[in-house]
């Protein structure tokens, strides 16, 4: 069953939409939260996008462009802005399709399968963790946020996908050190202290200086620091 995630903040229209694909067997997810749409993104890890133009906070090539950063996944926007200027445009953001308000359902429909057919020799679903606007690439172990792109060494990355796929828990060192070398035996106990410093940098390089917290007594963790505790 493919995925859709529909980016469109008329609810009307939403809804319309998201009732009629739903009867064509497709799983279907509505975003409400127009300033933190790749959060659904990343969590629903659809294979096709409907996105609006016109949207509250960030417009749709806004939201093209974040998704161009970490997905090939299709994309059709849907405006009634639909001049010669917005479609070169959209098409020039990483668009796969532009659809102009008003418009059938049966064409969308039929859009939506073709774009599907010819999409999906690539793998087919996304491979993504998501923390407050920072997305981890499972499948290059690469690290974006806002405008950065961050390639981590594999430790890095191994690290920080424990920590996000344990979001808002503590992660022991030990476990860690588990992930990293299949064992917790005759390792230096100060190489994953390196280790963590050394992603703790490059975090903090590209505004993410927070991400990384230590809970005393218990290992680290992806979240808001706590007054009382300090990294190490």
């Amino acid at each position: 069953m493919y995925r859709i995630l529909i980016v469109e903040d008329d609810e009307i229209i939403a809804r319309v939409m998201e009732s009629h694909l739903k009867g064509w067997g497709y799983e279907v997810l509505r975003s409400t939260d127009f300033q933190h749409v790749m959060g659904d993104f990343a969590q629903f890890g659809p294979q096709l996008v409907l996105l609006d133009l016109n949207l509250p906070f960030y417009n749709g090539y806004h939201w093209c462009a974040q998704i161009r950063q970490v997905s090939k996944v299709p994309v059709i926007f849907i405006s009634s802005a639909s001049d010669n200027m917005n479609i070169v445009m959209a098409m020039n953001m990483g668009g796969d399709d532009f659809i102009a308000k008003p418009f059938d359902l049966n064409v969308l429909t039929a859009k939506i399968q073709a774009l599907l057919r010819r999409s999906y020799d690539f793998a087919g679903q996304n491979h993504l963790l998501e923390f407050q606007g920072a997305i981890l690439n499972m499948d290059t172990a690469a690290l974006t946020y806002q405008n950065h792109k961050l390639e981590l060494t594999k430790n890095e990355y191994r690290i920080l996908q424990t920590l996000l796929e344990n979001r808002g828990r503590p992660v022991s060192r030990e476990r860690l050190m588990e992930r990293l070398w299949d064992s917790d035996s005759f390792i230096d106990d100060n190489t994953l202290t390196v280790n963590i410093n050394r992603l703790r940098k490059k975090l903090d390089e590209i505004g993410l200086a927070d991400m990384i917290v230590t809970r005393k007594g218990l290992g680290y963790q992806v979240g808001e620091k706590k007054p009382e505790e300090n990294p190490i």
